[in-house]
C-alpha cells in the first residue's frame, strides 16, 4: 500500500480530507432528520425509527466517501450498526427510506454521480464489521454518538477516527448542534452565533476546528487553568452513562465550585479541546464495557489541543484491542496540570465507594 502525501508535514493529509468529507456529508442528512423529527408532532421519545435511520444513514455515507476518496487503500471500518435488523421482514419501509436520503444527500452534494441500490445500502452497512486490532489500518466511526441528544434535538456527533498499527492517529468530529464559537460562559454565547463545528486532529499536527459548512480553521487548545477551584466539569447529560455520585464526589475533592456542564456525545471531547470547560470525567457502571468508537475521535482531537486523555490507573487508551476499550474502570480528560489532581480525587472515590 502507497503511503499518503505528505502535505505540509502531515502524512495523512489525505485521510483526513476524506475524513473531514465524509463526516460533513453524514451531518447533513443527520441535520435533515433531527429537523423533521423535531417538527412532526407526531414524534414520540418512545420511537427511534428517525435516529435509527439517520444512524444508519450517516454509516452508509461516511463508508461511502472514505472508498470513494481513497479508492487505492484496503478498507477497514470498525462501526456499531450492521444490516441485521434492516433485512427483517417489517424493515422494507426503513431501508426505502434510509436509501432516498442518502442518495438525496450525494445529489444535493453534487461530488458524485451515483445513486444506491437497497442492496448496495445493504452492503456497504455491512462493511463495518471489521474488528479493528493492533495491527493494519482501520476506520472507527460512530455514526450518530449520543442517540437521545438527537432525539430531544440536543447535542450529538458524527464521530470517525483512524486507527494505524493499533494507534489513533487522526480524528474528526462533526457536532451539528454546537455553536462554532466557544461556548464558554465568559463568552457570551449569543443566539445568532453559527451552529455546527468540526473538529479534526491529526497525530504531530495539532487540533482545529472549523464551521461544518466550512470556514478557515481555526488552532485549538485545552484550557490553562491549573487551580481546580476555577475549573469547570463536563459530565454526560445521561445519568445512566456515568455514575454522577462518584462524579460529584471527586468534583467536592477538587473543590470545584462551577456546576457541571452536562452535555451528550463526544462534542464534550470538542468543546474542552478549546477550553470551554476544564475537566471531563466519565465514570461507567461496572457492567459497562467502552466501546472504542465512543472515544477514538475526540480522545485524539483533545490530546492534540494540548489535553490528555487517561483511564482510571492514570494509562493512555488502548484502542488496540478489538472493538472493546480494556480499560481500567474510568476515563479522564483535562490539561497536564489538573491530570494529577483529578487521578488522585478519582482513585479516592473509587476506594472510598468499594
Amino acid at each position: 500500500m502507497s503511503e499518503a502525501p505528505d502535505v505540509a508535514g502531515n502524512p495523512y493529509a489525505a485521510e483526513l480530507a476524506a475524513a473531514k468529507k465524509a463526516v460533513a456529508l453524514a451531518a447533513r442528512l443527520c441535520q435533515r432528520v433531527q429537523r423533521s423529527m423535531l417538527q412532526s408532532d407526531i414524534q414520540s421519545k418512545a420511537d427511534r425509527t428517525p435516529v435509527t435511520v439517520a444512524d444508519y444513514g450517516s454509516q452508509v455515507l461516511v463508508s461511502l466517501v472514505l472508498k470513494k476518496e481513497l479508492p487505492s487503500y484496503s478498507f477497514s471500518i470498525v462501526a456499531e450498526e450492521d444490516s441485521k435488523d434492516l433485512r427483517k421482514d417489517g424493515a422494507q419501509e426503513i431501508l426505502e427510506h434510509i436509501t432516498t436520503l442518502v442518495n438525496e444527500t450525494i445529489v444535493n452534494d453534487g461530488s458524485y454521480n451515483m445513486s444506491l441500490s437497497k442492496e448496495d445500502v445493504l452492503a456497504t452497512i455491512d462493511g463495518g464489521k471489521s474488528d479493528g486490532g493492533p495491527s493494519g489500518r482501520h476506520w472507527i466511526l460512530d455514526p450518530i454518538d449520543g442517540t437521545k441528544g438527537f432525539i430531544r434535538g440536543d447535542q450529538y456527533a458524527v464521530a470517525l477516527g483512524l486507527l494505524d498499527e493499533g494507534k489513533v492517529v487522526l480524528g474528526v468530529l462533526g457536532c451539528p448542534n454546537l455553536p462554532l464559537k466557544s461556548t464558554n460562559k465568559q463568552n457570551d454565547v449569543s443566539s445568532g452565533d453559527q451552529l455546527g463545528s468540526l473538529f479534526f486532529a491529526t497525530i504531530g499536527c495539532g487540533a482545529k476546528v472549523e464551521a461544518l459548512e466550512g470556514s478557515e480553521p481555526q488552532k485549538i487548545s485545552v484550557c490553562s487553568i491549573s487551580n481546580p477551584v476555577d475549573a469547570s466539569f463536563f459530565e454526560s447529560f445521561e445519568a445512566a452513562h456515568s455514575k454522577r455520585d462518584l462524579t460529584s464526589s471527586i468534583a467536592e475533592k477538587l473543590g470545584v465550585q462551577a456546576p457541571p456542564v452536562r452535555m451528550d456525545s463526544q462534542a464534550k471531547y470538542g468543546s474542552l479541546a478549546r477550553g470551554d470547560g476544564a475537566i471531563f470525567v466519565r465514570i461507567p457502571n461496572k457492567d459497562y464495557i467502552e466501546t472504542v468508537w465512543d472515544h477514538a475521535a475526540g480522545s485524539i482531537v483533545v490530546t492534540e489541543a494540548g489535553g490528555m486523555v487517561k483511564d482510571a490507573s492514570g494509562n493512555d487508551l488502548d484502542f488496540s484491542k478489538g472493538r472493546y476499550l480494556n480499560r481500567d474502570r474510568g476515563i479522564i480528560a483535562t490539561n497536564k496540570y489538573l491530570m494529577p489532581l483529578v487521578l488522585k480525587a478519582l482513585q479516592e472515590a473509587i476506594k472510598e465507594e468499594h
